[in-house]
């Protein structure tokens, strides 16, 4: 079953220093994705970032296109992530980090806010930080896929999330079997592609519900993320830094 896929264009805002990010959620059309909170595909310039700012009650993915962020936060840690890595905090009862660009180009990539259960809300904030090269590979016919988070990745989440990026060459074609209960997204970050039935471009997502399988065929090659969860049924309260 394919299930209901609904293709959403990412709405281009102003965060933090002085950062473009096009933003998929939180707009005033859509709000979440349970599990997921927020979604921006950032470009942070030399001069702009996002300077010491408060978290509370999600983790936060942020996994570098281009270029490289430099992380420090209260816990003592000060790490730069470059192109291909990723940066996982879990902020828990509360932490403060700041996120700066590391070098002197262009740095982009993508931010994922996902939720803390109700019952996680107080865990004690962490930080963890993993390399390109440290991220299981497959390639395939036509293609390959990167996964972030999921099985052979050592990045870990307090969620049930599947977090990957893929790539397929002109004709390519990718499924995969959700796991029951899953939902999730397509985020198109060049070329073109069809998801689940659905037409989606660059900067654009499809949403993928109802569904016991995600598939991916593009006829002029296409790069895209994908990402799938498991919702926790509970109330998404976020206002501003926060998700109580």
């Amino acid at each position: 079953m394919n299930g209901k896929a609904i293709s959403h264009a990412a709405v281009e805002t102003l965060e933090g220093a002085g950062v473009t990010v096009k933003r998929l959620f939180p707009v005033p059309r859509l709000r979440n994705l349970d599990p997921f909170v927020l979604w921006d595909h950032f470009s942070v310039a030399p001069g702009t970032g996002f300077p010491d700012h408060p978290h509370r009650g999600f983790e936060a993915i942020t996994y570098m296109l281009e270029g490289s962020m430099r992380h420090t936060d209260n816990l003592g840690n000060q790490s730069t992530v470059t192109a291909g890595g990723a940066q996982r905090f879990t902020a828990g009862r509360g932490m403060v980090h700041s996120e700066m660009p590391g070098g002197s180009g262009d740095n982009t990539g993508i931010q994922l806010w996902i939720n803390l259960p109700r019952r996680l809300k107080d865990v004690a904030p962490a930080y963890q930080q993993v390399d390109a090269g440290d991220f299981p590979v497959e390639r395939f016919e036509m293609g390959w896929r990167k996964t972030i988070v999921g099985e052979g990745s050592p990045l870990q989440l307090l969620s049930e999330v599947s977090y990957s990026e893929l790539a397929l060459q002109a004709g390519g074609h990718f499924e995969e079997i959700l796991p029951e209960g899953f939902i999730g997204l397509a985020y198109l970050l060049q070329g073109q592609a069809r998801v689940s039935g659905q037409d989606i471009n660059t900067g654009s997502a499809c949403f993928v519900t109802d569904a016991s399988r995600i598939v991916v065929d593009s006829d002029p090659g296409c790069h895209l993320m994908l990402c799938l969860g498991r919702p926790h049924g509970e109330p998404i309260y976020q206002h501003g830094p926060y998700v109580d």
